[in-house]
């Protein structure tokens, strides 16, 4: 029997979230050592984890398509802080949405047409773990290259606002005094 958990927190060891679509989870997450099973659907899950690093989901989705350009299966910056991107494999709102993590993939490999099969490409994650996919290698090529634009868009952003301001400290004070 599957052990399925209320909630989750995407991080650093999150490689996938896939729609499950059953009774019990709507969500398998893929980590580098073990796999999960959740009551809540991928994006849920995505946007919970944008807020938590900061941000909207739609904040996040606003800023990839002004720094890029793309408006369709947009990829997330879910916390460009830590490096975690994460694409979709199709509309973000149709039931078969995937959620993958970038920095994890290794390879995509196309499957031979020679048997009639829903699947047509394979991503190798870099632990070696194979994920079968029904979306072709162009398609998930093509989610990766926008992911890695995306991803080096947000960074110099980032490192730009970090030489601007080298020194300062954006954590909060220890202590909030209301003015006089």
């Amino acid at each position: 029997m599957k052990k399925v958990q209320r909630d989750y927190k995407i991080n650093k060891q999150t490689m996938a979230l896939l729609t499950a679509c059953q009774m019990e989870y709507e969500t398998v997450v893929i980590e580098r050592d073990r796999q999960l099973y959740i009551k809540r659907p991928p994006l849920q899950l995505i946007k919970n984890a944008c807020l938590s690093a900061g941000s909207s989901y739609d904040g996040r989705r606003s800023a990839v398509i002004y720094h890029t350009g793309s408006k369709k299966k947009v990829p997330i910056p879910v916390s460009p802080e830590n490096n975690i991107f994460a694409f979709p494999t199709c509309s973000p709102d149709t039931i078969p949405c995937h959620w993958i993590f970038f920095e994890h993939i290794f390879d995509i490999k196309s499957i031979p047409k020679k048997e009639k099969t829903a699947i047509q490409s394979i991503i190798v994650f870099h632990n070696g773990v194979q994920l079968q996919m029904t979306e072709s290698k162009r398609v998930l090529e093509k989610q990766f290259q926008r992911t890695v634009f995306a991803n080096i868009k947000l960074s110099s952003h980032m490192k730009a606002a970090q030489d601007i301001a080298p020194d300062h400290n954006f954590d909060p004070p220890d202590e909030l005094t209301t003015p006089s």
